[in-house]
């Protein structure tokens, strides 16, 4: 799962020249939406032969790996200002505990009803913003999380009834990820995305260890720290490369386009998550589930309309008045 599109930052690197190649900036987040599907299979295949503990080490430890060097290549230092650090301590903690939700979620859930349940964290992000933020938000998109949850809830129901309080993982990984992103947008403006996802990734690695360490002397199954077997080491490297790397293209698509171009089409994340449990796994959302996805879609992609409204009104010029200076 990933973070709703809207809402990080464009990197203060950014500059109005690489804001008008718009095909670009789709063709990046449309990879975007086809990785991260694929990611989660990996991991739901990871799911039943890995700890899960194991698997969120080797996601981070591949971030910390593959973004360190390209932090360092494109002379972005690792360094935030003091005052700064212990927000990114708590961002670390929830994307850990965010990611290790979802890995949760994958254990259960169709890899479809997993990704679209947990698409309720838009709605999430939009009353947090309007009752913690005190941002405006209208009557049209508050409309829009309501329907929205009605969605969310009737993909949960079918799921609920076979595996019970486990189909309310994703829930957990929305409101999870809502933090999430909270804190990052209160530190967003005084670091980079690239750097910041690099130490998140250092930060989480050495911090799994005494977790290790923990779920043996407790005997947790999840933190246990055995070598994993010699046949998942593949599919522990694409969990952690794919993950990575498509958060990359997130962040790089919105160099050159605006968020607001590319909002709508995060949401593809859930049909091509309904082709790839389809291709590997054989698993098709029931009548019911399709219905809540439906409607989780199209109040998603009403919610983003309303959004695009609203900035193209406060962009727009004010009209001069007519009347002539006394």
């Amino acid at each position: 799962m990933t973070q709703p599109v809207k809402l990080p930052v464009t990197p203060p690197m950014a500059s109005s020249t690489t804001q008008d190649r718009p095909l670009l900036g789709i063709a990046l987040m449309l990879g975007f939406c086809i990785l991260i599907p694929l990611g989660d299979a990996v991991a739901k295949l990871l799911a039943s032969r890995v700890p899960v503990g194991q698997i969120v080490f080797v996601r981070f430890a591949a971030q910390a790996l593959i973004l360190v060097p390209v932090a360092l290549v494109m002379k972005q230092s690792l360094w935030v200002p003091r005052a700064v650090l212990p927000m990114v301590f708590l961002r670390t903690v929830l994307q850990m505990a965010g990611i290790t939700a979802m890995f949760n979620a994958l254990r259960y859930l169709p890899l479809a009803d997993a990704v679209a349940i947990a698409f309720v964290m838009p709605f999430i992000m939009l009353l947090l913003g309007k009752y913690v933020l005190g941002e405006a938000v209208g009557l049209h998109r508050l409309a829009a999380c309501v329907v929205g949850f009605v969605g969310t809830l009737l993909v949960i129901q079918p799921s609920f009834a076979v595996v019970g309080l486990n189909a309310l993982w994703p829930l957990a990984v929305a409101f999870i990820f809502a933090f999430f992103m909270l804190v990052t947008r209160k530190i967003a403006k005084v670091t980079a995305p690239i750097p910041l996802q690099a130490l998140s990734g250092l930060i989480a690695s050495v911090a799994m260890l005494p977790l290790f360490w923990l779920g043996h002397e407790l005997h947790i199954n999840g933190l246990s720290s055995a070598m994993p077997p010699q046949d998942t080491w593949v599919l522990l490297g694409l969990a952690g490369g794919v993950g990575t790397i498509a958060h990359l293209l997130m962040t790089w698509s919105l160099r050159y386009a605006p968020a607001s171009t590319l909002a709508s089409m995060q949401y593809l994340e859930i049909p091509i998550a309904t082709l790839v449990g389809w291709l590997v796994f054989n698993e098709l959302p029931n009548t019911l589930a399709s219905l809540g996805i439906a409607l989780t879609v199209a109040a998603g992609l009403y919610a983003v309309m309303r959004e695009r409204r609203a900035v193209q009104q406060a962009q727009a010029p004010t009209k001069p008045s007519l009347k002539t200076p006394a």
